[in-house]
């Protein structure tokens, strides 16, 4: 397909080299077509082990974690290949992802790339050591020093939906902070990570085994990360019922664990707002990638005199939206990323009809011919304690809620499992303030602001994750405290 690629398929990094996995191949499919794309590496138990001693071994006999210049510079180093590959990662993006080409100009590929440059400074320019000053604990005269050093060992769990994104969102921190890590793709998405792993090995002087990536088929392949006493952090993304599981296997060792998980985050229209311009945006923002983005705001609360105006405004704007080629610099709306992905949200849509919701529109598959494609779906009549608005759908439904003022807006944002996100539109400071004050979630956008850089810190309350990703709060995840106290 493209030259980051061998003819036969994808490899394994492990240890500084590319290999094929013990388990052979596995396919890898296109979402927009149905059509194999071609062969990754099947990396098996075997492979596991030996990517979780080539990172032990790193972290423990090198420099890697002490020589914070030289992490900086292969970071950089890193960075810049990316970039020089950027149209070759596109393109594999788009065809395995599904991903919609316009995304790839900003958070499913380039953005990623270019954030590399944040976690490089901090490897160069954090403050390792902190004096705490002289103090007399017991009567003993001594000097405090605070010292932050790497965890060791990072397993990495990533989703499929912004491969990247998430990919490097763990990888530059973790590398920036001394670990060495083991990345466990998705099995839908192993040629995305595999074609970085061939830049890391071809193009960088990052060491063999400070970074390892592991393929395969196996969804359970990923738990041998969170049992092996070798690993010393897990770091997943991904559905809350998997991240419990992932916590369970790591509480035998004890290990630290960050969970980023799952989300259905509350699109708040307060009544001073313009209604037709906020609902415009949550009903726009719901079909981004086809609605399969944990942070985004699948419910959206509006003022209950002006339900039935929202509901307009929000059919209009998702029927203008036509799911459609990921290759089409035009489409918002691709694929779902699988056959099981796309029954999984029909299914949800079935449930919404069963328990008396209105599809006003949308509501089946897409009119194409091939291609795991749902119709933008807007959701009425339902109260909150419905099941699609309980829990993560992961496609391009919204669902429309009323409220009876700003104290009942925050109760039902709030009257869920999840606080990932959200959003508040409104023309008063002041209530705005309230508002997002009461809402107990990780992230809240006003009136269309932009949560999400590199420098800032995301994650979520409640089922929605432990920890934060990003930020100098995403780099610290990555790190041990010692304090050091000398007498004299």
């Amino acid at each position: 397909m493209n030259s980051l690629l061998p003819a036969d398929g994808s490899r394994l990094l492990i240890d500084g080299k590319l290999r094929q996995g013990g388990d052979g191949v596995f396919e890898t499919v296109n979402p927009a077509t149905e059509e194999i794309l071609g062969l990754a590496a099947n990396a098996d138990a075997a492979d596991m082990d030996d990517a979780i001693a080539a990172a032990r071994t790193a972290f423990d006999d090198t420099d890697w974690s002490r020589d914070h210049a030289f992490r900086a510079r292969c970071l950089e180093q890193l960075r810049t290949a990316l970039q020089g590959q950027v149209e070759a990662l596109r393109e594999i993006t788009v065809a395995e992802a599904g991903a919609p080409v316009m995304l790839t100009k900003g958070p499913q590929l380039e953005g990623p790339i270019a954030d590399l440059a944040f976690p490089a400074n901090l490897a160069e320019n954090y403050a390792w050591e902190t004096d705490l000053g002289i103090a007399e604990p017991m009567g003993i005269k001594t000097r405090r020093t605070l010292r932050r050093e790497p965890i060791g060992v990072v397993g990495a769990i990533t989703p499929w939906n912004f491969p990247h994104q998430i990919g490097f969102a763990k990888l530059g921190p973790a590398l920036a902070a001394g670990n060495t890590v083991v990345l466990k793709p998705a099995p839908d998405t192993p040629w995305c990570a595999a074609a970085v792993g061939a830049i890391i090995a071809e193009q960088t002087d990052i060491p063999p085994g400070v970074v390892n990536i592991v393929t395969s088929s196996d969804h359970g392949l990923g738990a041998r990360l969170s049992v092996d006493p070798r690993v010393d952090l897990v770091s997943f993304t991904g559905s809350t019922q998997t991240g419990r599981l992932v916590m369970a296997a790591a509480a035998p060792t004890l290990k630290k664990t960050f969970l980023e998980l799952g989300g259905k985050s509350a699109f708040i229209v307060l009544d001073d707002a313009n209604i037709a311009g906020a609902v415009g945006v949550a009903a726009f923002s719901v079909c981004v990638h086809a609605g399969q983005g944990c942070a985004l705001t699948t419910r959206l609360l509006v003022p209950r005199a002006s339900y039935d105006e929202a509901v307009q405004v929000a059919a209009a704007a998702m029927g203008r939206i036509t799911p459609g080629d990921p290759t089409d610099p035009g489409t918002v709306c691709g694929p779902l990323i699988s056959r099981r992905q796309r029954d999984r949200v029909l299914g949800y849509l079935d449930m919404a009809r069963a328990e008396g919701g209105r599809i006003v529109v949308g509501g089946r598959r897409a009119d194409r011919e091939r291609g795991w494609f749902v119709e933008p779906t807007l959701i009425a009549d339902l109260p909150n304690s419905a099941t699609v608005a309980r829990e993560e759908i992961f496609g391009p439904v919204l669902v429309i809620i009323p409220h009876d003022g700003d104290e009942d807006a925050i109760r039902i944002a709030n009257d869920s499992p999840y606080g990932l996100s959200g959003s508040v539109w409104g023309a008063d400071p002041e209530r705005i303030r309230r508002v997002t004050e009461g809402v107990r979630t990780g992230t809240l956008s006003v009136n269309g602001g932009v949560w999400y850089s590199a420098d800032a810190p995301f994650g979520g309350y409640k089922q929605s994750g432990i920890g934060r990703e990003m930020g100098v709060a995403g780099f610290e995840e990555y790190l041990e405290t010692k304090l050091i106290a000398t007498a004299g």
